[in-house]
C-alpha cells in the first residue's frame, strides 16, 4: 500500500504545532534553533572580536562572570 507523500511545509507546520503543544513556545523556539546553520564567518568574527585579548584576558572574565552567576 502506497502512501501519498505530505508536503514539507506541511510536515513541518505539525511538527511545529507538536513541539509548541507538547514543550511550550519557548523550548520549541530554542529545540528548532539547533538545526539551523546560522550565518557569517565565525573565525573571522571571533578573531576580530578578540584579538587584542590574551588568553589570560578571556580566563580572568569567564571566571568573573561565573562567579557574578553563582552569586545570584
Amino acid at each position: 500500500m502506497a502512501v501519498p507523500a505530505r508536503p514539507l511545509s506541511e510536515i513541518n507546520e505539525q511538527a511545529i504545532r507538536l513541539l509548541v503543544r507538547e514543550m511550550g513556545p519557548a523550548d520549541a523556539v530554542r529545540f528548532c534553533g539547533q538545526f539551523t546553520t546560522g550565518y557569517g564567518d565565525y573565525t573571522k568574527e571571533r578573531k576580530e572580536l578578540f584579538k587584542d585579548l590574551t588568553i589570560e584576558d578571556i580566563e580572568a572574565a569567564i571566571e568573573a562572570a561565573r562567579e557574578g552567576h553563582n552569586s545570584n
